[in-house]
């Protein structure tokens, strides 16, 4: 894909993304990492960084990171080290994060997804776990901060892509992309809102061909919407310095969605500046191959595996199986569906159309669905055989949504409702032949080769059988009566 330019300018994107790894505890405590907990509730004397109290690897963390590994086609590494990064925050207790430097966990890899039509692939540097740092309070102090430990030692992969984003639409789509993979396998629950997903984007530009310019990062970006306005505000601000003759200085910055602009926090560190250097409280994390065999054992379908069986299964369009598997609670509802009913591009048609309306419309997800994928099995089979039109199938399904949709069934509704369709030939070729006498002109006209004629010839039929008789069936007849 040609790079687009802006202004005569290449954009040039990397992304360094903190996944929070879901574990009970802290990645070198027995803390719990539960969100939401009165401030300095979940610590322990390691968060705390008291005297004496040494850190023990969370064996979960390092499976967390063996299956992103596996799932990026990365390399993992037999051994790896870990390293402090030297730091002054308040927020952080021991003045320092053990982090991954010169050896990472995982090494490689790369993250691919479409953007329109175009397949795109961003290459992976690196993944690495480390600690997360405390949290300042301002909001609820006067003229004073307070800390909050709790997140202190939360564990972390922190996924670090190469500079090759070319525009802030393929940003955001590799962002979600990531985040899909993440939450698909489990090792992370992606809710932005709480940071569990934090993205930091480096954003240049530079004019073709040149070297790379200088970047600023836009730390912790915690929606896709603001993601994109935050890069697409930045690459025009830096690009206006350039044209104004001035330089751009590395720094970290701010979005501010209120004002929709990014705002220099401080000058941005290099490596050098944290001092990096080989923990002496942890020995070098070891992976045996048994190991990383045993989490392969237990990784769930990847999405794209999963979406290319359904393409070949299910018959399904690439579009259709690829918005099926964003995520497995959709891809598990749609695969019960469609193997319950038969008849997989219905079912493909309503958990993309009329779930999905309804899952956004109340701003919930799959897993609070109303409608059971047996219910809309059900619904789709009486649908397929003719016992119901599709209006009123749309009437069962909003009955089963907005009713007791873990027992409701589909036939009984049908009854209750009287929406079952007449198939009975014998009574509607009465109806027929009733219609035709009355409308001597608009058979004349469906005769003379007139199509609206016959349109309406049908919805005079339709409208004496009260809705019910089968549409398909009525065009059947009628153009058999007319012939």
């Amino acid at each position: 894909m040609n790079a687009p330019l802006i202004e005569g300018y290449e954009v040039v994107i990397g992304f360094e993304t903190h996944a929070q790894l879901a574990t009970q505890s802290k990645i070198f405590s027995r803390a719990s990492t539960a969100f939401g907990a009165e401030p300095n509730t979940h610590t322990s004397p390691v968060d705390l960084a008291l005297p004496g109290a040494l850190p023990v690897m969370n064996r979960k963390a390092v499976e967390c990171a063996i299956k992103l590994g596996l799932a990026l086609g990365s390399h993992i590494a037999p051994e790896s080290i870990f390293a402090r990064k030297n730091y002054f925050y308040p927020d952080l207790p021991k003045g320092y994060q053990i982090s991954q430097f010169e050896i990472p966990v995982v090494q490689g890899g790369s993250v691919s997804f479409y953007l329109g039509e175009e397949k795109q692939t961003v290459r992976l540097v690196r993944a690495h776990l480390e600690e997360d740092a405390g949290k300042s309070l301002h909001e609820d102090f006067i003229g004073q901060s307070g800390i909050d430990l709790n997140r202190a030692g939360t564990p972390l992969l922190e996924i670090v892509t190469e500079p090759d984003m070319r525009s802030s639409a393929q940003a955001v789509a590799y962002a979600k992309t990531l985040h899909q993979i993440v939450t698909w396998i489990g090792i992370c629950d992606g809710n932005m809102q709480e940071g569990s997903f934090r993205c930091d984007a480096n954003v240049s530009v530079r004019k073709p061909g040149a070297p790379l310019g200088t970047r600023r990062e836009i730390k912790n970006l915690n929606s896709f919407k603001n993601m994109q306005l935050a890069i697409d505000y930045e690459i025009r601000w830096q690009i206006e310095q350039l044209e104004d003759g001035h330089a751009i200085r590395q720094a970290t910055v701010l979005f501010n969605p209120d004002t929709g602009e990014t705002r220099a926090m401080r000058s941005k560190e290099d490596a050098a500046d944290y001092r990096y250097f080989p923990d002496p409280d942890l020995p070098p994390l070891v992976i045996a191959d048994a190991w990383v065999a045993q989490v392969k054992a237990q990784m769930p379908e990847l999405p794209q595996h999963m979406a290319a069986r359904f393409v070949s299964q299910y018959g399904l369009p690439e579009y259709d199986a690829t918005t099926l598997t964003q995520s497995r609670a959709m891809a598990a509802y749609f695969e019960d569906a469609a193997q319950a009913c038969g008849q997989p591009k219905l079912a493909s048609n309503w958990v993309m159309g009329e779930i999905s309306r309804r899952l956004n419309q109340e701003e919930i997800g799959m897993e609070a669905v109303k409608v059971t994928s047996r219910q809309l099995a059900q619904l789709i089979g009486r649908i397929h055989d003719g016992t119901i039109s599709n209006n009123a199938a749309r009437q069962v399904f909003e009955a089963l949504w907005n009713g007791d949709g873990a027992t409701a069934d589909v036939d009984a509704l049908i009854a209750a409702k009287g929406l079952k369709q007449m198939n009975d030939t014998g009574a509607l070729e009465k109806i027929i032949a009733e219609v035709i006498a009355a409308n001597p002109d608009n058979v004349a006209q469906v005769r003379a080769g007139k199509d609206k004629a016959f349109n309406a010839l049908v919805g005079q039929v339709m409208k004496a059988s009260k809705g019910k008789a089968n549409p398909q069936q009525v065009n059947e007849l009628l153009k058999a009566k007319l012939a």
